[in-house]
């Protein structure tokens, strides 16, 4: 048996060199892989960073069958096609709505030629794409980012609460939920929504990443915000991103940043065309920007290695989602940091948010009295609701459901004002919170405590470079990367 299951370490560490180049697996991978080969699903929790995708990549080559991936957002599919296309891979699809009819028809109708298959969830609402998954003999269904069924689903996209029921019609493939952060709350969600009661293995590593420090600076007002945020981004080295809950005001500081520093700073949001996103992450890649300002649509699918800092300009919904994007700083283990602005209106700007996005009773009541009328003429929020109609819930259970999220999302708003106050160690303030057990030591390199500067020095991150002008302009802007790029 011994000899056995050595054999087989061998032959994965082969295919792990063949496939990828590398001889040692992460922590976690293997344990993942071993699962999936042996046809468990697996609900694995590994923090940002640690080579998640390798993971079902290196499965879909060794078993030579296709693997579906789930994923939320155009752009880490992109980021992932390429990186395979990169490592030579051909028959790798991400089929999204940025694609022409006529190639998404192509796609569906030779769906078999692929061997990785990248999906939003909206895309599964098409009948002839779940038939023409229904006939593929699948390695492995994934679900990327897998958090997105608790934090997404319930009031922003429904459709990942319908990925239960594609798995019991392609006949329960098995399956890989992967995140970089959940609570046993969130886990509990995921495997109730897209399990049920099936059993299935859980791996999950710490959420910890000790090459970050952790901190936060308290100002008192927008304008101190904006002063505080110049001498961080003048003081410390780059690449850097800066997060906002706001496109107008990520718009905003760009432009500041470009005034008061000599850094070659751009905006990234939803708002910008999709060539223009496309052209911003290309600079950022290469290294032809120092910062990029971006909402929340950045990051998931930027696997840039040597990010030095990550800071929010405004406060995240909850700690998952801060330590989901604080996490896209130091893959490459070098020393890096996280900082948080924070100022008292902040927490209001969220609980606006909060109201905002989810419905009220009234509207639900209304709704569901006119909903025969109201079809196809209402907003984000009707669409939610007709999902909820359409599974046949009531008025009632409808206004029970948003009441309870309602609860939830300011308990998560309790809980990073609780993080930002904190008086002991931040660290182990978010490994409690996750259910961890602290085993580390506070120490200089740890995080900032309340009342203490942030120590440059000892981090090493103090940029000491003098920075002579625009790359982008002596590149001559992204108009010419767009021409190159797509040889215009």
């Amino acid at each position: 048996m011994v000899k056995k299951m050595k054999n087989s370490d061998e032959r994965l560490k082969a295919a792990l060199k063949k496939y990828f180049g590398f001889s040692e697996f992460r922590s976690g991978q293997k344990e993942i892989i071993d699962n999936l080969l042996a046809h468990k699903s697996t609900l694995a929790i590994l923090p940002t960073g640690t080579g998640k995708s390798l993971c079902y990549q290196l499965v879909g080559k060794i078993s030579r069958k296709p693997v579906v991936i789930i994923s939320p957002l155009i752009s880490l599919m992109q980021d992932q096609v390429e990186q395979l296309r990169f490592a030579g891979e051909k028959k790798v699809v991400a089929l999204t709505s940025a694609l022409p009819f006529t190639h998404k028809q192509y796609v569906v109708n030779h769906l078999a030629q692929f061997d990785f298959i990248y999906l939003a969830p909206e895309m599964l609402n098409k009948e002839e794409l779940v038939a023409a998954l229904l006939k593929l003999d699948l390695a492995l269904l994934v679900v990327d980012e897998a958090h997105c069924i608790s934090k997404w689903g319930p009031d922003f996209r429904p459709d990942y609460l319908a990925l239960g029921a594609l798995r019991k019609y392609l006949h329960f493939p098995v399956t890989l939920a992967l995140t970089a952060t959940a609570t046993k709350k969130v886990a509990d969600d995921i495997r109730k929504s897209l399990f049920e009661t099936e059993k299935i293995s859980v791996i999950r590593h710490s959420v910890d990443r000790p090459n970050i420090f952790l901190a936060v600076e308290k100002v008192t007002s927008q304008n101190a915000k904006n002063l505080k945020l110049i001498q961080l981004v003048k003081r410390l080295k780059t690449p850097g991103l800066i997060y906002f809950s706001s496109k107008k005001k990520a718009d905003e500081i760009a432009d500041l940043l470009r005034q008061k520093t000599r850094l070659n700073v751009s905006s990234y949001h939803a708002g910008l065309s999709g060539i223009d996103r496309y052209a911003i992450q290309q600079q950022f890649m290469r290294g032809k920007l120092d910062i990029v300002c971006a909402t929340s649509a950045f990051g998931m699918g930027v696997n840039k290695k040597d990010i030095r800092y990550v800071i929010h300009y405004h406060l995240p919904a909850d700690l998952e989602s801060y330590l989901q994007e604080i996490g896209r700083a130091g893959r490459d283990g070098g020393q890096s940091i996280a900082v948080l602005l924070y100022q008292k209106s902040d927490a209001d700007l969220q609980r606006s948010l909060i109201e905002k996005t989810l419905p009220e009773n009234e509207m639900i009541q209304y709704y569901m009295d006119n909903a025969q009328r109201l079809t196809g003429r209402v907003g984000e929020q009707g669409e939610l609701l007709d999902y909820y109609r359409k599974q046949g819930l009531s008025s009632e259970k409808i206004k029970q459901l948003f009441s309870e999220r309602r609860r939830d999302r300011k308990s998560n708003l309790s809980e990073i004002l609780a993080y930002i106050n904190t008086v002991g160690c931040r660290r182990d303030y978010i490994k409690k919170y996750f259910g961890e057990k602290s085993k580390s030591q506070h120490n200089a390199l740890c995080c900032q405590l309340i009342g203490d500067q942030i120590p440059f020095e000892q981090l090493a991150l103090t940029n000491s470079e003098v920075l002579t002008g625009s790359k982008v302009s002596q590149n001559g802007g992204y108009n010419r990367i767009i021409k190159k790029l797509f040889n215009l």
